[in-house]
């Protein structure tokens, strides 16, 4: 599983999942990867730090009590994540998209080989 936190400008973070459910405690985990991620790839985000609108899905993991605590001190503005529909999530279809083209005919022999593509 591939998990992938991105902006307007690209991809902040991602990690590489060997197969494994996202519970709260992993997503939590994810999050404050992401956070240092954001520090580290985005110095501007220290300035602006509270003015972060953070968009993710219903799923149990993001809705825990555990994540919204986390969400609350980092002061992130959290969108309501609507109903699934195509026509209500443009950045996925940007994002996976060109994924999508880039993995076209590619095969891969195992966890490493994935993890070294998407490194690259």
């Amino acid at each position: 599983m591939l998990c992938v936190w991105w902006d307007q400008e690209g991809v902040i973070y991602y990690e590489l999942l060997k197969p494994e459910t996202v519970n709260a405690h992993r997503y939590h985990q994810q999050l404050i990867k992401l956070h240092h991620a954001l520090h580290e790839k985005k110095p501007h985000y220290r300035k602006r730090h509270d003015n972060l609108i953070f968009l993710h899905d219903n799923a149990p993991s993001h809705t825990s009590t555990m994540v919204q605590n986390y969400l609350e001190t980092l002061n992130w503005e959290v969108l309501p994540h609507p109903a699934y529909s195509p026509d209500l999530v443009p950045s996925d279809y940007h994002l996976f998209s060109s994924m999508g083209h880039a993995l076209v005919e590619r095969h891969f022999d195992s966890y490493e080989d994935v993890r070294k593509w998407l490194d690259e």
